[in-house]
């Protein structure tokens, strides 16, 4: 009897998790029995994080100890200063420079000859992935626009932290509050490909680093979240050609080129994350006098959904958020893995607390019997 072939893992069940959960025909997220559309209404992003790593909400008491500790490990041993600077001078893709920084940063853990299984240890070296991230991120930008970093800044929360040190002024409510529920709505997403890519980098029982490192080169790709940043690129070509928003889509489809942002893996229906950031694009624009990035994406989205009976994921809406708050555009996939490394780190807990190693099988289809012909008569 043939096996079925399931190219790309396709519908294939690999693993049992109480982290999230996906309703592709509902259209629904869930977090550890709590909906998106709940947890980014009323959570912070350490909120989620706390609760993918610990399983519920924090109490007051445990948020303010958590976000403290998170935010006394922000700051960059000297060591990873130098080779964030090194990068930057070295006009390295942010991505690529993200992943060589935070294998980096193994180096400086004082968790990293710990035993890769060992909760508490991982729990510290989470804390400190996640907290650092953004500040190399934010040196990574400024340093290669000609500008100094800006240090950490401890009474901030991780969102406006992020944005104060990319941009050296402390962002107002509106800008923190809706960044901050992006990182929320970016946290975890079920066994994506990156998540997937740290599942199986820990099974082998690697180290945390070394797992979180296979997610980012995973989360790099323009299938996964690359994608946001292929949507703002396709909205400014747009934007300079002058066009009507379906004129310009219906050329590019007859062009056989996509248009990025639409359509998803696990999703038949709109992306609930994409509803609730469409509407944050649109608050966006019409404060900062942009109506036309939310217009743009409107246009398209009701053009697809009509034509081609496609719906936009995540990516389509982020962009123009981002866009609009002054984010470069080639910094939207590291921002997505500053919001991830949350759920990353919970589901490689997770693997490492039932852990049998990840081994599929391919269908061999290549040649049979040769023989080899020895090297002076081939």
């Amino acid at each position: 009897m043939t096996e079925e072939l399931k190219k790309g893992l396709e519908g294939v069940l690999v693993a049992e998790s109480s982290l999230s959960f996906i309703d592709g025909d509902a259209g629904e997220l869930v977090y550890r029995g709590y909906t998106i559309d709940d947890l980014a209404k009323n959570a912070t992003f350490e909120e989620v994080v706390y609760l993918l790593w610990h399983g519920e909400l924090p109490t007051a008491d445990e948020l303010s100890d958590f976000k403290s500790s998170m935010a006394k490990e922000r700051h960059l041993d000297d060591g990873v200063q130098r080779l964030v600077r090194d990068l930057a001078e070295a006009d390295e893709e942010p991505m690529a420079a993200l992943r060589t920084i935070i294998s980096d940063l193994s180096a400086y853990d004082p968790d990293t000859d710990a035993d890769p299984t060992d909760e508490a240890a991982n729990l510290r070296k989470g804390r400190r992935i996640t907290a650092k991230i953004p500040t190399a991120l934010a040196a990574f930008s400024r340093i290669r626009n000609g500008n100094d970093p800006v240090e950490p800044h401890e009474n901030l929360d991780h969102a406006s932290n992020f944005l104060y040190m990319l941009n050296d002024e402390e962002p107002d409510d509106v800008l923190a509050e809706t960044f901050d529920m992006a990182l929320v709505l970016h946290a975890d997403h079920g066994l994506n490909a990156s998540t997937f890519s740290a599942m199986v980098t820990s099974s082998t029982l690697a180290d945390l680093h070394a797992a979180v490192t296979s997610a980012v080169g995973a989360l790099s790709g323009s299938l996964h979240g690359g994608a946001n940043q292929d949507v703002m690129q396709a909205l400014l070509e747009l934007d300079e050609s002058g066009k009507e928003p379906i004129g310009w889509v219906e050329d590019r489809l007859e062009s056989g080129d996509r248009v990025p942002g639409f359509g998803h893996r696990v999703y038949n229906v709109k992306d609930p994350r994409a509803k609730i950031l469409s509407a944050e694009s649109e608050a966006l624009g019409e404060a900062a006098g942009t109506p036309h990035w939310h217009e743009y994406s409107v246009s398209i989205e009701e053009y697809l959904g009509e034509e081609k009976g496609l719906a936009p994921n995540v990516d389509f809406y982020s962009a123009s958020t981002y866009y609009q708050m002054g984010i470069p555009v080639d910094v939207y996939t590291p921002i997505f893995a500053m919001s991830r490394v949350g759920g990353w780190i919970a589901h490689v807990l997770e693997q490492y607390d039932d852990n049998r190693l990840i081994r599929p099988r391919a269908r061999y289809v290549g040649p049979k019997d040769g023989t080899v012909t020895p090297i002076e008569n081939r």
